[in-house]
């Protein structure tokens, strides 16, 4: 297994050939992909020919970025995955923030954690200049997890999906994080632990 990322819970690493059943379980359960397309499950032949493929040419073009495959250092279960990877053209300035997590991993912190393990490899490793992560106005877990990770709210826009969702009439959102403002955050932040 190659380690991408580890955690206090998690293991990050890249995907393989071997992880179909993992990726078609995760994308099969309708709660999982209600704010992606109003819970319709991904057919397995969808993950072996586009979905994984995807993911499996990211590390190639991209050194450092692409879609992790989480994993509960715990019991070594397969619990979703984190992208990170760049917006447009490869820039890694930019960099787009993801998840999708088993409902099992739901409320427990793994996003968050896992989050914020990315953004400080990012800005500390990886050269990474902005982090940028967009939801669903309605899905407010996710806009819970961008702002416990240090994003804060940049605009609301409304966009065409070819899948009608509740709650879609109320647009997307962006939230962004620029390396200088997570500096200072880690800077406050030591300063509130060396005070205590």
């Amino acid at each position: 297994m190659s380690v991408f990322l580890e955690t206090e819970r998690l293991t990050l690493r890249r995907f393989t050939e071997a992880d179909v059943d993992n990726l078609f379980d995760l994308d099969g359960d309708p709660d999982v992909m209600h704010f992606l397309n109003g819970g319709k499950p991904t057919s397995r032949a969808v993950i072996e020919q586009e979905t994984l493929p995807r993911f499996l040419r990211f590390y190639e073009q991209f050194a450092g970025f692409g879609v992790w495959a989480a994993i509960e250092r715990s019991g070594g279960a397969f619990i979703g995955w984190f992208a990170f990877r760049p917006i447009d053209d490869g820039n890694p300035d930019e960099i787009e923030l993801g998840y999708r997590l088993r409902k099992s991993a739901w409320g427990k912190g793994y996003a968050t954690e896992g989050s914020r393990a990315l953004i400080r490899k990012g800005f500390t490793e990886l050269g990474v200049r902005c982090v940028v992560a967009q939801t669903m106005t309605v899905n407010l877990a996710s806009r819970r997890v961008m702002e416990k990770s240090g994003l804060t709210f940049v605009r609301t826009f409304h966009q065409e999906w070819p899948d009608v969702i509740e709650g879609g009439e109320y647009g997307d959102v962006e939230y962004a994080l620029l390396r200088a403002d997570w500096e200072r955050q880690e800077t406050a932040g030591q300063e509130r632990k060396d005070r205590l």
